[in-house]
């Protein structure tokens, strides 16, 4: 009887540890933070050229935008920069895992010298936008849809859209890729996005953390569906990428230990539309515009001559 007792008073302590770890690990991941963490040690030395791309974010002419989410008081947050001079080109820029649009004020500077009209949502529970959790581009697709629809309404029917995104902003673009978007949506850009939720945590558990997907990764998807409305499994670029019929062009750099890049790959293989991928040598995740700007913006103009001019 002390025995059965014993594994007993062990089962239930390891499980109260368990879900006491996963509890920690989902709000490490997932809770919303109110600044934009450093950024990696091998990306440091490009500080300067970022900081003079966000002045020029800063100084530029924009517009604030915003929409209520269902059910919430608070709201929804973009930056629309209208083009130097009057187009139809639009983008539609996501940003990465804890940044804003702000963050992306490097690439809001290409596609404006390009001659596009640009929009820098803040995904939720990021920058100047509601939310407690982050939801790693699953909920952010639907509030891209909305975004989408207010860039129409801003710039007219005839407008052409292009869905870029970054690291989970280009996950949230490969997501939204499954939604029915309107015909003025042309194609996407996704620079280093994750194959799924449940392939990226497992990955960052296992490099970061050294532990093992069970049992903590369970706990955190229930933990997960219990705050946000669904489980981790359901949030995947790939089974949304294989409804796509849109022009994709895939970036991801060479050495990226952050999302391999390996999960572009899969990601490309998923779609059957036309679709482009460029492995960057020697890139680290999401360095793939800085180390070299004037390649990435010559594939890039290279893509949209092809598939959407």
């Amino acid at each position: 009887m002390k025995k059965k007792k014993f594994f007993f008073g062990t089962f239930i302590g390891a499980g109260a540890l368990s879900y006491l770890a996963s509890e920690y690990l989902f709000k490490i991941a997932f809770k919303r933070v109110n600044y934009v963490p450093e950024t990696s040690q091998e990306k440091q030395k490009y500080a300067k050229q970022y900081w003079s791309f966000v002045a020029w974010f800063k100084r530029v002419n924009k517009e604030h935008w915003t929409f209520t989410l269902t059910g919430e008081d608070e709201q929804m947050s973009a930056y629309f920069i209208p083009a130097p001079q009057p187009s139809t080109k639009a983008v539609i820029i996501s940003h990465g895992y804890k940044g804003n649009g702000e963050t992306m004020s490097n690439y809001a500077k290409m596609f404006y010298d390009l001659g596009f009209n640009v929009l820098l949502p803040d995904d939720r529970a990021h920058g100047e936008s509601a939310g407690k959790y982050i939801s790693f581009g699953w909920l952010d697709r639907l509030d891209y849809l909305k975004w989408i629809n207010k860039v129409l309404g801003r710039l007219g029917t005839s407008t052409r859209i292009v869905l870029f995104g970054v690291s989970m902003g280009a996950a949230t673009v490969e997501m939204l890729s499954g939604e029915k978007l309107p015909a003025q949506v042309k194609c996407i850009i996704a620079d280093c996005g994750y194959s799924s939720i449940d392939r990226e945590l497992t990955y960052l558990l296992k490099e970061q953390y050294h532990l093992p997907k069970y049992p903590l990764y369970p706990l955190v998807s229930t933990i997960n569906h219990h705050r946000l409305g669904y489980y981790l499994g359901d949030v995947s670029s790939i089974e949304q990428l294989r409804k796509n019929k849109l022009p994709i062009f895939f970036i991801h750099g060479e050495k990226d230990k952050f999302v391999p890049s390996e999960m572009s790959l899969e990601n490309f293989r998923a779609t059957s539309a036309p679709k482009e991928l460029w492995i960057v040598q020697n890139a680290t995740h999401a360095e793939s515009y800085w180390i070299n700007p004037t390649e990435y913006q010559r594939r890039i103009k290279k893509f949209l001559t092809q598939y959407y001019d």
